[in-house]
């Protein structure tokens, strides 16, 4: 049990992750809060705590994956019922934030929805957030509070050593804007890198033009911060097969898997997707090519150096 420094802690979490919650209560020994969220007739959220939170330091756990709107209101509530329940500190606890790519003006008339997101959770009344590999780290710069974005790579990097990695792997880069994080994994197994080149001509379409680096006969992990509809990956996947790589495997910190994603796996050269548990995923989206990592004892972690005032510094070594 954690030692009571700033008053109780407690630990509530929306219907998006009570399976990552239960792991990481279980991880700090901790019961999780007793919370009740559901709909009214009319289809408004409704949130009722059963448990008094005054003076405590409040995590909530909510992902805002699909439905965003739906699990954004929720998370929007139950911050709302705890500041006006007097908790002493409250962390919103968001393993994949939604509208995280909607961080700039891509038309003259476009809004951008990262930065109303995070005007709404301080409104709401959060003091802190934190999440994981968003997609553009800029977006901490959207708020007025502490947000901690953990990195989903040291988890897989533990994954990959745990099971074994092949004498022959490339790191690949499935476009050019996760470079840096596929040239970190790649120092840390002394890999080579490969960067696919790729042009795409609207959203959620990729046309894949060429591949720097040498992928004949290499087994390639590509690596990215989400698989969302899958085309990326997929055609990735295709063009290292195309090009000689003798098997490929994917992974992701986020499984977002939306539309035609999990056909998209299924029919892929792809062997295997390993991606991290920010999302859970479906019964039917849980094919045998994915393979789920979870990110419990991560934020296990991080909770306890938030409630404890200790530093980060560990965990993005």
């Amino acid at each position: 049990m954690l030692n009571q420094i700033h008053g109780s802690i407690k630990i509530f979490a929306g219907n998006s992750s009570q399976k990552l919650a239960r792991a990481i209560c279980n991880q700090l020994d901790l019961d999780l809060g007793k919370l009740a969220v559901g709909k009214f007739s009319d289809g408004e959220t409704s949130v009722n705590l059963h448990e008094s939170v005054r003076g405590c330091d409040v995590f909530i756990i909510q992902s805002t994956n699909t439905p965003v709107n739906d699990n954004l209101m929720e998370l929007l509530l139950i911050i709302d019922a705890c500041k006006r329940s007097s908790a002493g500190r409250i962390t919103a606890v968001m393993p994949y934030f939604g509208y995280a790519r909607q961080d700039r003006k891509a038309n003259p008339r476009d809004p951008i929805s990262a930065k109303l997101v995070a005007d709404i959770l301080q409104t709401a009344g959060a003091n802190r957030v934190l999440t994981m590999d968003l997609h553009s780290s800029q977006l901490q710069g959207f708020f007025n509070i502490p947000v901690d974005n953990l990195m989903g790579m040291p988890v897989l990097v533990k994954y990959f050593k745990k099971v074994g990695v092949p004498d022959n792997m490339t790191i690949v880069s499935p476009d050019t804007g996760s470079v840096v994080r596929s040239r970190a994994m790649a120092s840390r197994f002394d890999a080579p890198l490969a960067i696919i080149d790729k042009r795409r001509p609207r959203a959620n379409v990729m046309e894949v033009m060429n591949i720097v680096g040498d992928v004949k006969g290499r087994t390639c992990l590509m690596l990215d911060d989400m698989i969302d509809t899958a085309g990326t990956i997929c055609q990735g996947a295709q063009a290292l097969a195309d090009n000689g790589a003798s098997a490929v495997i994917a992974c992701c910190t986020h499984a977002v898997l939306s539309g035609p994603a999990i056909k998209r796996l299924e029919d892929s050269p792809l062997s295997k997707i390993i991606v991290l548990d920010t999302i859970d995923l479906s019964a039917e989206k849980r094919i045998g090519k994915i393979e789920v990592v979870s990110i419990a004892d991560l934020f296990a972690e991080a909770i306890e150096r938030v409630y404890t005032d200790l530093p980060f510094s560990k965990l993005y070594e």
